[in-house]
């Protein structure tokens, strides 16, 4: 079990260089990482972080095929990077409302299956970062810089859930992607800069 623990450690380490580097290569590992972890996840008894490992394997090809259609774009019209149909964006303003509304939804509605259906010992933590996961990788899928900093929460915050569950090479990533994600929302700020 440490192996594969381990094993999805090492493409988790991949998949943040990756999207550090805003590489459309990133959803080939985030594809490789949830099957992993799928394993991990339900062997600990942290079913809300095996269901999102489904969502992330769906979120994964999403992604996938939103970028690849820039970057086809791009080739087709021989345009340069920075005029690709999918940069690196601020959030609208108007989109804060309704992912708020979406993560209380899904946190609440995740906590109480957890709650009446399993037998979590950390329903309310284990839900928090799956509803808040579901936000930031659509933001992530949409390349909005604000992405990082839901990543950042999540991320904070799995590492002490991975610790209580002795999930110590996971706690370790999760620390780890706690800190790149801070360089990567100060990459992603130039990158954007740029693509202006």
């Amino acid at each position: 079990m440490n192996y594969l623990e381990l094993l999805g450690t090492l493409v988790g380490v991949v998949y943040l260089w990756l999207e550090y580097r805003a590489s459309i290569y990133l959803w080939l590992a985030c594809i490789v990482m949830p099957a992993i972890y799928l394993v991990v996840y339900y062997r600990a008894g942290l079913y809300a972080d095996f269901g999102i490992n489904i969502y992330y394997l769906l979120a994964s090809v999403y992604g996938w095929m939103v970028w690849k259609r820039g970057e086809r774009r791009r080739h087709r019209e021989a345009i340069p990077a920075a005029d690709a149909s999918l940069p690196i964006t601020s959030m609208p303003g108007r989109m804060y409302l309704p992912l708020a509304a979406i993560l209380i939804v899904c946190w609440l509605g995740i906590a109480w299956i957890l709650i009446r259906y399993t037998d979590s010992n950390v329903p309310w933590m284990d839900s928090f970062t799956t509803a808040l996961s579901i936000v930031a990788m659509w933001m992530l899928a949409r390349k909005y810089v604000e992405q990082w900093w839901a990543w950042m929460i999540v991320d904070w915050v799995c590492c002490g859930l991975y610790l209580y569950k002795a999930l110590y090479f996971t706690s370790a990533l999760y620390a780890l992607y706690a800190v790149v994600a801070f360089f990567g929302w100060r990459k992603w700020l130039k990158l954007m800069e740029t693509e202006k």
